[in-house]
């Protein structure tokens, strides 16, 4: 918007200049103030755009920092999420672990039963055998 303004000045300052050179000499002074008065307008164009580019340095710095700012968080984000699923994944891993040995267990018991199971039954057999033998 500055630098269109001053644009805007500076056309405004060549076309005075174009009538100038075809108007009256009797109006050369006023031409030449109306000059001065446009001179001075760009001047202090020119410091309002300097300012405003200040300040558009200092936001795009400020910028810079932020940004530099959101790729630490976003880094500290993807590490708390990579030690998350590693914590997961060992939790996971630790159930496992415990179903293993529950069904280890289970088995184990299962085993003893059938083996008390066919020790009972071979007793009762050897029993039952020495019944039939009298």
């Amino acid at each position: 918007m500055a630098e269109e303004k001053i644009r805007e000045n500076d056309a405004e300052i060549q076309q005075t200049i174009t009538n100038k050179k075809s108007a009256d000499f009797r109006m050369m002074e006023y031409y030449d103030k109306y000059l001065h008065h446009l001179w001075d307008k760009a001047d202090a164009l020119e410091q309002e755009r300097l300012r405003l580019q200040a300040i558009l340095d200092e936001e795009n710095q400020k910028l810079v920092k932020l940004e530099q700012a959101v790729k630490v968080v976003e880094k500290h984000k993807e590490k708390q999420k990579e030690a998350y699923l590693e914590e997961q994944k060992a939790i996971e891993l630790k159930q496992f672990s415990e179903i293993g040995v529950q069904r280890f267990f289970i088995r184990a018991r299962e085993e003893a039963e059938e083996q008390e199971l066919e020790e009972q039954l071979r007793q009762l057999e050897t029993e039952q055998a020495g019944h039939d033998e009298y």
